[in-house]
């Protein structure tokens, strides 16, 4: 795999963090999540493939703990807002002194700088900071964020990724680490330049919801149908667009034009009043195999059992038989290779790693009785 001998140290954290930490381990990465005492693991349920090690990184030796993993790690990943590491006496100038090739990975809300880096905030909080939120929602509605995506897994938790993978492939020629900032706030908004690149060709001069992108057009939008189901269109171009129309079952010649914005409001009517007419399966018949740019909106419960998805083997279903989408670029030599195991548990691989890196039994052992570390090994069901 891709990141195969790559050593990292996840700090538990909510969302973003154990994204990031999944996609590392998904392509080969050692992930380490290192867990406070008296936890209740990964609420997120985004620990696969990795190992679990409790430490109490409040007192000094548990510090020191982690201090001595970090000198023989690759990457150290921290959620917390700026200034907390450094009070744990952890901040990258420590670690980094001691360990030059760490790699020290900063997921934040607001960024290690600035007046917010010492606030709390979730992703609805750093969508609307960005900017983005106030793009999204219906016309005449209040802005609405798109489930918790955009801000903690796309800006946040992918991001914060891609900045650790440019940050191996540059040690393999400096062989130095270096500081990742990596903001959700900033991560969004450099996720959609395209809303800033486009401001001046016209994309956005509406009011929110009364663009071409954003639900306004009556073929980029979604419509119910008899049953309830619903379908999504996206026929832009002019090619596309008449295929929509010829599948509807419309004269095009009683239509007004594709882009007369003031006739939107009453073309989505008729194309509402026409996909209500036919259920989801026949609407998929009748575009089945063309170009209209229309797709069924399948629920999560339909999404891995759909043809295509089968057909390229995009969904897994793990030891408990949980489905999740395949780890996603794929790659052609180095592909992902998920763990198909149940998540780790608190601390159920505490004195495991800490031999790993040299830690002898009695050390562990007046760790465990000062209560700086936690083990809970799982014990098999006989």
């Amino acid at each position: 795999m891709a990141l195969r001998g790559v050593r990292v140290l996840e700090l538990a954290g909510l969302a973003p963090g154990p994204f990031c930490g999944m996609v590392l381990a998904d392509f080969g990465a050692q992930v380490i999540r290192v867990d406070p005492p008296g936890g209740h693991g990964d609420i997120s349920q985004l620990g696969r493939g990795k190992r679990s090690l409790v430490v109490n990184l409040k007192q000094p030796q548990g510090a020191a703990v982690l201090r001595r993993l970090c000198a023989q790690a690759d990457v150290v990943l921290e959620p917390f807002r700026g200034g907390v590491m450094e009070k744990l006496q952890l901040g990258p100038e420590i670690l980094q002194q001691e360990n030059p090739r760490l790699i020290y990975a900063r997921l934040s809300g607001f960024g290690q700088s600035g007046r917010f880096s010492g606030v709390a905030g979730h992703d609805i909080n750093f969508l609307a900071l960005s900017g983005v939120l106030s793009k999204i929602g219906r016309s005449g509605e209040n802005p609405y964020a798109p489930l918790n995506l955009l801000a903690d897994f796309g800006g946040g938790g992918l991001m914060c990724t891609l900045g650790i993978v440019m940050a191996l492939f540059e040690r393999t020629q400096s062989g130095r680490g270096q500081v990742i900032d990596a903001s959700m706030v900033e991560g969004t908004a450099y996720l959609s330049s395209f809303l800033w690149k486009t401001q001046k060709v016209g994309l956005w001069e509406q009011p929110r919801g009364q663009n071409l992108l954003d639900g306004g057009a009556p073929f980029y939008t979604t419509y119910q149908t008899a049953d309830g189901e619903f379908m999504a269109v996206g026929a832009l171009e002019p090619q596309f667009y008449k295929l929509l129309i010829k599948g509807l079952g419309l004269n095009s010649a009683e239509l007004p034009n594709q882009m007369s914005m003031a006739d939107w409001p009453e073309l989505k009517k008729e194309f509402a009043a026409a996909f209500a007419k036919k259920t989801k399966a026949e609407w998929c018949q009748i575009f089945e195999g063309t170009d209209a740019c229309v797709t069924p909106v399948l629920t999560v419960e339909e999404v891995a059992h759909h043809d295509h998805h089968r057909e390229r083997g995009s969904f897994i279903t793990d030891g408990e038989q949980g489905v999740s989408p395949r780890p996603a670029p794929l790659l052609s030599r180095t592909p992902a290779t998920p763990s198909f195991q149940r998540d780790p548990s608190v601390g159920e691989h505490t004195e495991e790693i800490l031999k790993e890196f040299g830690f002898s039994q009695e050390e562990i052992d007046q760790l465990n009785s000062a209560k700086i570390i936690e083990s809970h090994k799982q014990r098999a069901n006989l």
